[in-house]
């Protein structure tokens, strides 16, 4: 498995919106409109692939300012998951953070997937909230 920084508006991208639909939003009944990708255009996007070049999944990196990160739109293709992909995204989303400069990583996690990331470090930060329908924490992770 590799990971590579994938771009905007390229065959990549729209594979990985592809990803992120059937694992984050078709369960809930939502899609993605126009206006939410295109507002994806200058974050960072990471993509983890098989070494036979499939891509197993995706992650946003959106720079908040100069010290922070939000790490965003986690997924990993559901026959995929359990095996690691999910990890060495993290991963690597974290040290290209920490090589651009960032001293910490904040994200909103599925109060579902809030066990996988306190298993990577990160901490809760607050009361649990609703987005998208479905409860959330606020988590963070200093780089």
């Amino acid at each position: 498995m590799y990971i590579l920084k994938i771009e905007f508006a390229t065959p990549e991208y729209d594979e990985a919106v592809g990803i992120r639909y059937d694992v984050l939003r078709r369960p809930l009944g939502l899609e993605y409109t126009p206006e939410q990708l295109a507002a994806e255009y200058d974050e960072i996007h990471l993509a983890a692939y098989s070494d036979n070049n499939q891509m197993l999944g995706y992650l946003n990196l959106t720079p908040l300012n100069e010290q922070h990160v939000k790490m965003r739109q986690v997924a990993v293709a559901e026959r995929w998951q359990g095996q690691g992909v999910g990890k060495r995204l993290v991963a690597a989303s974290e040290a290209l953070a920490r090589d651009m400069g960032f001293s910490k990583i904040v994200l909103h996690a599925r109060e579902t997937a809030v066990p996988f990331y306190l298993g990577l470090a990160y901490q809760k930060i607050g009361e649990r909230f609703e987005e998208v329908g479905i409860p959330h924490f606020k988590m963070e992770k200093g780089l």
